[in-house]
Parts: C-alpha cells; sequence; structure tokens
C-alpha cells in the first residue's frame, strides 16, 4: 500500500465489511518452516501487517494497542482516510489466528475523528467574535438609506472597508462560494472497529471509557466553533470465541470497587510527550492486563510505540511482544523494557528478602508477581 498520497479525508467512504472482504480468507500463519516466528519478551522493528502472521497460532493471551488515530501526527500525515481504514481493519483481521480461543484484543481509541473532507460543501460560519471589521450589517443598510444610489463600491468607501465586507454584510459570508478551505467532516470510529472486528470473527465483549484529566482546563486555547475537546477516548474490548477463564482473584476487593467493575477510568493523561508523539498512561496499560490477562500469558501489541504495554507487561510478570515501524521508537522501547526488568528484579529481591523475615503463616504474595519466577 503507497502511503505517500495525500492525507485526503475526502476520498470515498467505504463500508466496514469491504475492507475486510478478502481479509478473513487466508488468515493462517505461514509454517515455521517457512518463516522464523516471532520470540516472546522482544520488540520487533517492521509492519505490523507483515509480522503478525509470524506470531505463534493460538499463543496470545491478550492484545492491547492504541493504533495511528488520524490527527494528524508526523506517522501518519501521509496518509489517507481510505489507507487508514485499510490499515486497521488489515490488523484486526490477522489477529485472529494468533489470539488463543477466549482470549481479548483490546483497542485503545478516540472515536470521533475530525479531518479535512473536500467534497463536504464548504460553507463558511459567521464567526462573529472572530470578526477583525466592526462593521455589522446594520451599519450598511444605515449608509445605503442615507445614500440610495451608491453601489457597494461607494458604499465601501463611505465605511472605509473593502467591498467585499459590504457584499458579505448584505448578502451572508457564503456569497462568494463559501470557505476557502474544505470543511471540516466529522466522523465516529467505534461501529467500524466493531464491523471490522466481527468480520474477523471476534465478538464485542466490552466497552470502557478512558477519561482523561481536563488538560485543556487552564490553557488559552479555544475552539472558533462550538465543538467540544475530546477529553476521553475509548477501549473496546473483543472476545474470540473460546472458553475463558473468569478469576475474580485477578484484583483486591478495592479495586474491582475502584475500577475493575467500572465502565469509566478516571487517569491522568500523560502531559510530556517529548520522546514520543502519543503516548497512553502505563495506569491504563497495568488496568487492562491485569483485567484480562493471568501472570506469564503472552501480551501483544503491534503498535507498541514507546513500549509503554510492553514495560506494563513486565511489571505485572506477563511475557510480551511488540512491533513498531518506526525506528527510533522500537529502540525506544528496547530501552525501556531493559530498565523496567531491572525495576521487576529489584521489586522481586525486596519482596523475597521481606517475605523470609516472616513467619511462613504471614506470606502473602503479590497477585502480578510470583517467587518461583522473576520478570522476563
Amino acid at each position: 500500500m503507497n502511503f505517500s498520497e495525500s492525507r485526503n479525508g475526502g476520498d470515498r467512504l467505504q463500508s466496514a465489511s469491504s475492507f475486510t472482504k478478502g481479509l478473513c480468507q487466508s488468515q493462517t500463519p505461514p509454517p515455521e518452516s517457512q518463516k522464523e516466528l516471532l520470540q516472546e519478551n522482544m520488540i520487533y522493528e517492521g509492519d505490523s501487517r507483515q509480522l503478525l502472521g509470524r506470531i505463534r497460532p493460538n499463543s496470545i493471551a491478550l492484545s492491547f494497542w492504541s493504533p495511528p488515530y488520524f490527527v494528524g501526527k508526523s506517522y501518519e500525515k501521509d496518509m489517507s482516510f481510505e489507507q487508514w481504514q485499510y490499515l486497521l481493519a488489515d490488523v484486526i483481521s490477522k489477529h485472529y489466528p494468533i489470539i488463543k480461543p477466549g482470549g481479548f484484543l483490546v483497542i485503545n481509541i478516540a472515536d470521533i475523528l475530525a479531518f479535512s473532507d473536500p467534497n463536504m460543501p464548504r460553507i463558511q460560519a459567521d464567526t462573529l467574535t472572530a470578526k477583525r471589521i466592526t462593521i455589522t450589517r446594520e451599519d450598511v443598510l444605515q449608509i445605503k438609506r442615507e445614500h440610495p444610489e451608491a453601489n457597494r463600491y461607494q458604499l465601501a468607501e463611505l465605511l472605509g472597508c473593502s467591498e467585499q465586507t459590504i457584499q458579505r454584510r448584505l448578502e451572508g459570508v457564503n456569497v462568494r462560494g463559501g470557505k476557502y478551505k474544505a470543511q471540516t467532516k466529522v466522523k465516529l470510529v467505534g461501529g467500524l472497529v466493531e464491523q471490522w472486528s466481527e468480520s474477523a470473527g471476534f465478538y464485542l465483549y466490552d466497552r470502557r471509557i478512558w477519561a482523561k484529566d481536563p488538560c485543556w482546563e487552564n490553557s488559552k486555547w479555544h475552539s472558533l466553533s462550538y465543538r467540544s475537546i475530546d477529553e476521553s477516548e475509548y477501549i473496546y474490548v473483543f472476545w474470540k470465541p473460546g472458553e475463558m477463564t473468569v478469576d475474580r482473584n485477578r484484583l483486591g476487593r478495592e479495586e474491582w470497587s475502584k475500577w475493575g467493575s467500572r465502565g469509566v477510568w478516571h487517569i491522568p493523561s500523560v502531559r510530556q510527550n517529548d520522546d514520543h508523539e502519543a503516548k497512553f498512561p502505563l495506569e491504563l496499560a497495568k488496568r487492562v492486563i491485569r483485567l484480562l490477562s493471568d501472570p506469564r500469558d503472552i501480551v501483544l501489541d503491534c503498535f507498541v510505540g514507546s513500549g509503554t504495554t510492553a514495560v506494563a507487561s513486565i511489571l505485572e510478570n506477563r511475557q510480551y511482544i511488540g512491533i513498531e515501524l518506526v525506528k527510533k521508537y522500537a529502540q525506544l522501547a528496547r530501552k525501556a523494557c531493559e530498565e523496567a526488568k531491572k525495576n521487576a528484579i529489584i521489586t522481586q529481591e525486596m519482596l523475597d528478602s521481606y517475605q523470609q523475615e516472616l513467619p511462613v503463616h504471614a506470606i502473602e504474595l503479590s497477585p502480578s508477581v510470583s517467587r518461583s519466577s522473576t520478570s522476563p
């Protein structure tokens, strides 16, 4: 697929099923004799659409990732909306063979997108508070009553403005064809993600809302429209048919009460995206991993970015596989994983030392740490 085309949301929107038609016809990964399988506890640099087929079938307990949001980040700026849809549909379809029966595909995404669409009517909003010229329609009508024979050029001279201002005050802001730039299209994507997932064989199991902190609360930036600033994202949980283990001991009673059974998770966003443009917080990944997997399970992130999901997997005593297209981010993720492994080992050593000082009946292991093994 060629991503060098201009980022143009006006491409003809395809139905979700059309993207997955054909993608699901050949989902079995190549035999081991043809390609080397990806190993656990590694970050791989490359395209997810090529590398997902090299993961051992039915081995992934949980795949948790956040795809490009199609909001103009540097790594997606040359992608059209149609190409973005193909990317997500293709990646989702390639997950079905590798997720174990009863396992989960979890996608974190902003449900509402906004992008330029040249096919929409170009209608200029009459933004009263942003007008640099204070002349009103009543001002023009008044001077016209005083000079009934004057044309708009003469009226403009009398009012000290352009004839374009006179025409727009009298006939409306769109009299000359509307906006110069393409109109902004607003699109909901949750339904598309659900259709792509169902076409691949998954079923919607749950949905959580990640309510971020009001990062714009003290900002001087304001929109010149009535649209709100998006301060939440969705976490869509899809299930692969198969026997699922329900273990309420994965969380403590207080954790179930505070977030395990709650539909809205209040977690502050990452304020400093200094090394990656779109991080999600470590706490978000840790919650998903603890809720939907067991220790030593394999957790996959096929858009691993700076490595947050992999780091959370290490800290929660899970194995991981990370895939990242951009070289510098893959290197960043590897470095983050190495640091996390050191911290996990230190934590295990401290726990073992503490437990040696306690009576046997007083020892209670952390649900995310096993004494028999350290994090990878």
